[in-house]
């Protein structure tokens, strides 16, 4: 009976495919993953003209010519190496084809061939074959072996079963690990290597990973979460030192919890660099606010602010601090908008907004390093607060980007007289890369017939396209002779030399109605009576000629209706009006149809793509790590200060963006008046407020009978009914009878 046989690799030959399989599975991952993904020198340098001054860029630069990353790069491709080095190793190797055993083709005979063909056959090669003909072995005894599996009975049994003349053989497994793996001599180490393998460091990093997994909730702790959410349930309207002090004791800067790093520095440089700040309480005793990592990170974000040095082992703290904060800013966003949706949920009126909006401006202090009453004419390079007062002039006061972006060249460049050339230019071109937006809003609501009519406590949806462009547009609409709002004087000035202003066109109209009187004499009283007679005359004249056109008109239309067929032409009058009546009903009913059906493309194209989030760069003089422009957009409500729809982060603005914004209508009929607000998270001073009317009216009231629910009888029905009731009349007659 046939048996079973493992054969271990002795050459090596077939050990690669295992190597090679092996060494694919490390390098092709860790290659995706542990890749250096620094922005070329290219690109860098096509940057460097408006972010060349950046901290973020400064750092790229810097860690570039670090030895970190050529280590990096040269240890996959090395492994690079020796993958496809394994790889050209297998396809060279002579692999033994399995052929199936026939013993006609050794013969050269064909299938089925008769006894004396199969003699004649192995007659003609056993004497080219024989060994003692000179011939070989090896193949006389192939020839012979299949010579007998033809003219034997049993080995031509065997053959048409088993595939062998000899009966079934062994079964032979090839395992492609070499042999010395499995011999007595290394079994200990072979075992040692698998158990640390397979039940010491795959557990462990598997268990890391489930860790961590099961303790974020996306990027950010869920202690943290939690965190947020108590202090903002318990501070609604929070200022700006309130909301750094819950920011800063996240749990990601706490090294119980995160990589963050402990220094035995730290006892001596933080306490210092408090001193210097001046406006932490140390003395407060409210948890965590009061451990170590909170006011060290609070001290950090602090000194950020202050444009304030640090040490150098401070410094890479800081940097860690910084590179987290936006993450963590925007989960407190989202954490003011749950605690909203709840109170909502449960008829209570929420007062978030204060504490959403200010952790809006907290983010962006922090990316652009500016306290909250600085101007936003800093985040200019070149600019400091000294400079500040020549913004402010007679004719110009400009206070944001906007204002500088939109005054004419010439006034822009007398404004910044102090900066030379080089440097005119280079504010002028960051400024030019700022983002300037428009915003256009659209009220409906859909899935329904009147898309136009907001009822009470209907789902009203808020359609917002943003677009946006760079502010140099501004600058050429500025050379297109456009001026800007505060030089529209000049501009008309400039553009109306020769001719006299309103002001003294006014002056010397009327100066004429006052001298008009004084050059004529005294009238006469009888003139004043011809006057008078001419005036009650042609009043009369103008009443007779009234008279004669009312009389004229009514004439023509009692002809007209004369004219008419009475009853025809009436008719088709009627007819026409209600065909483009219901002309229109269609018209409207297309219209709200192809609306209706955008939104819903919207919305599936919204559920399936994969927006990227790389947008424009962010230019920030203080910030560490390159930031993309992200925007949150939502509508509130001033008068109350509650916020009226989730804020939506628009993540994936380049050029045109739709946002659909959803909340429900108040339950009462009345005027409302809300604010479609967009605010950046990354720039101070390009916030904007739009004003949404919001009209809602009474809900319809549900009818009593649906008209589709009326269901016409049929004709089989129709009969039945008619065969009751006459059989019910003849019952009738004979209870009469």
């Amino acid at each position: 009976m046939a048996g079973q046989q493992f054969q271990y690799d002795d050459s090596g030959n077939t050990y690669y495919y295992f190597l090679a399989s092996l060494v694919g599975l490390i390098v092709i991952p860790a290659t995706y993953y542990l890749w250096p993904r620094d922005q070329t020198a290219e690109h860098l340098k096509s940057l460097a003209e408006v972010h060349g001054r950046c901290l973020w860029y400064r750092l790229r630069l810097k860690s570039q010519q670090s030895i970190v990353p050529t280590l990096k790069k040269a240890a996959l491709l090395f492994g690079w190496f020796v993958f496809l080095l394994l790889c050209y190793k297998v396809s060279t190797l002579d692999r033994e084809h399995h052929q199936p055993y026939n013993p006609y083709e050794i013969l050269n005979l064909k299938q089925g061939s008769s006894l004396s063909e199969v003699k004649r056959a192995y007659h003609v090669l056993s004497l080219k074959h024989h060994p003692d003909k000179g011939g070989d072995e090896a193949t006389f005894i192939v020839i012979a072996t299949a010579y007998a599996a033809l003219t034997n009975a049993e080995s031509r049994q065997n053959w048409e079963h088993f595939g062998n003349p000899d009966g079934p053989g062994e079964i032979r497994f090839g395992i492609a690990l070499p042999a010395w793996i499995v011999d007595k001599n290394n079994s200990m180490l072979v075992l040692l290597v698998y158990g640390l393998g397979f039940m010491v460091i795959i557990p462990v990093i598997v268990g890391q990973w489930w860790y961590r997994s099961t303790g974020y909730n996306g990027e950010i702790l869920i202690n943290t979460t939690q965190l947020f959410l108590h202090f903002m349930y318990k501070t609604p309207s929070m200022n700006m030192k309130r909301l750094a002090m819950v920011l800063t004791a996240a749990c990601e800067f706490d090294p119980n919890h995160s990589e963050a790093t402990i220094r035995p520095t730290d006892n001596t440089e933080v306490p210092e660099l408090i001193r210097k700040l001046g406006n932490i309480d140390i003395k407060k005793k409210e948890p965590p606010f009061h451990c170590p990592y909170s006011l060290k990170a609070r001290a950090l974000v602090l000194a950020h602010l202050a444009h304030m040095k640090v040490s150098e082992n401070l410094d890479e703290d800081q940097i860690f601090v910084l590179r987290k904060s936006p993450a963590l800013l925007q989960e407190m966003v989202t954490a003011g908008s749950r605690l909203t949706a709840m109170a909502c949920r449960l008829g209570v009126k929420a007062h978030w907004l204060v504490s959403i909006e200010n952790t809006m401006k907290l983010s962006q202090m922090i990316v652009q390093g500016l306290q909250e009453t600085k101007s936003p004419l800093l985040q200019l390079p070149h600019i400091e607060e000294e400079h500040l007062r020549f913004f402010v002039s007679r004719k110009h006061k400009v206070q944001m980007l906007q204002d500088l972006a939109g005054l004419r060249h010439a006034n822009r460049r007398s404004m910044l007289r102090f900066l030379q050339d080089e440097k005119y230019d280079e504010v002028m071109a960051v400024l030019g890369s700022f983002p300037h937006l428009t915003m256009e809003t659209k009220l409906q609501v859909l899935d329904d017939e009147d898309s136009n009519n907001i009822t009470a406590g209907s789902i009203a949806t808020v359609t917002v396209t943003l677009t946006r462009k760079n502010m140099a547009d501004m600058f050429e609409k500025d050379q297109e002779a456009k001026p800007y709002v505060a030089d529209i004087d000049d501009g008309q000035a400039d553009l109306n030399k020769n001719k006299t202003k309103l002001w003294q066109k006014d002056r010397r109209t009327k100066s004429k109605r006052k001298k008009q009187p004084m050059k004529k004499s005294t009238p006469a009283p009888a003139s004043k009576a011809k006057q008078a007679n001419g005036n009650v005359a042609g009043n009369e004249v103008v009443k007779k000629e009234d008279n004669e056109e009312a009389s004229d008109k009514d004439s023509e239309s009692d002809e007209g209706e004369a004219n008419k067929d009475s009853t025809s032409e009436r008719d088709e009058e009627s007819t026409k009006q209600r065909d483009t009546e219901v002309d229109k009903m269609a018209g409207d009913e297309g219209e709200e149809w192809e609306a209706l059906q955008q939104s819903i493309q919207r919305r599936n194209r919204a559920l399936l793509d994969t927006k990227s989030k790389v947008t424009h760069p962010v230019y920030s003089l203080y910030f560490p790590e390159q930031k993309q422009e992200w925007w949150w957009l939502y509508i509130a409500d001033r008068q109350e200060q509650t916020l009226v729809s989730i804020p939506h982060h628009v993540c994936s603005l380049k050029d045109t963006e739709e946002v659909e914004l959803q909340f429900q209508a108040p339950s009462k009929k009345g005027n409302y008046q809300y604010s479609v607000i967009l605010r950046s998270d990354s720039y101070m001073g390009l916030d904007q407020i739009k004003p949404l009317k919001l009209e809602v009216h009474e809900a319809k009231a549900m009818p009593d009978n649906e008209p589709q629910w009326d269901i016409p009888e049929t004709d089989e029905e129709g009969e039945d009914l008619e065969d009751s009731d006459r059989e019910s009349n003849k019952d009738e007659y004979e209870d009469n009878d």
